[in-house]
């Protein structure tokens, strides 16, 4: 996983200000060009106990690490959508059609060989 952790107030400003929105069935993902790839996860108390909401911090986070090096240097705030349930194979799933239509991958990956 190549990327930092977003903790500064006024970059979640900025953020949640400027950013672009992104729905899917399990996650909102709120972004903004930077110049390098910054990450963070909301989940208030409405999602349950902190039990509950670290366990859903965790699996957004491992989700997101997937994607982490194709994207394009860009901040990333994750809001997971209410559920009963959440599973990894969900976000992840989510999370790849997200980037992908919202073309957040680059084109090649660092460490590819060109052909």
């Amino acid at each position: 996983m190549r990327y930092r952790r977003l903790k500064n107030k006024k970059e979640f400003a900025r953020l949640l200000k400027q950013g672009k929105r992104a729905y899917s069935e399990t996650v909102t993902v709120v972004y903004l060009p930077d110049a390098e790839r910054k990450m963070a996860v909301c989940v208030g108390k409405k999602y349950g106990k902190s039990v509950v909401r670290n366990r859903i911090k965790r699996l957004l986070r491992e989700a997101y690490g997937g994607y982490a090096q194709r994207l394009v240097p860009c901040a990333v705030l994750l809001m997971p959508k209410v559920r009963e349930s959440y599973s990894f194979r969900e976000f992840s799933r989510d999370l790849g059609k997200i980037c992908k239509r919202e073309r957040l991958f680059e084109d090649r990956v660092e460490g590819d060989v060109p052909q």
